[in-house]
């Protein structure tokens, strides 16, 4: 399972050219399954809830890793005082090209496993809830 989800990530990535938003809505998928694994194959809640959470980091750590690979050999290039980042390709957010250059970096690098993590979370949690209250109707 672990390297199926790991050539999931590489292949969404690519879909995506390096920018995760496939990624980020796979994370709705990787909390709705593992809610549902987690919930035949552990009868104690606590341990449900550690899996959950454990299978949801390993998915987020894994296109942290990814994003590094794609975008941590531009990081020199925030140093470069010849470095062309006006017309590097990434959208000018803001109007200065290193500042806007910085605030990709940010968004592929860190923030987006995050909102990963928490797609994936929040996912399980709806999961979750709907299953209880499936349980509550019988």
């Amino acid at each position: 399972m672990i390297l199926i989800s790991i050539i999931i990530f590489i292949i969404l990535s690519g879909i995506g050219m390096g920018v995760p938003i496939l990624n980020i809505f796979f994370g709705f998928w990787v909390g709705w399954y593992s809610t549902r694994r987690a919930k035949i194959l552990y009868n104690e809640q606590k341990k449900r809830f550690s899996k959950i959470f454990i299978y949801s980091l390993f998915c987020a750590g894994i296109t942290l890793i990814m994003m590094l690979a794609i975008w941590g050999s531009t990081i020199p290039m925030l140093f470069d005082p010849t470095a062309d980042l006006a017309n590097f390709g990434h959208p000018m957010i803001l109007y200065d090209p290193r500042i806007s250059f910085m605030g990709w970096l940010v968004l592929m690098i860190i923030i987006s496993p995050i909102l990963q993590l928490m797609a994936s979370i929040f996912s399980a949690f709806i999961t979750l809830m709907t299953a209880r209250s499936e349980t509550l109707k019988k």
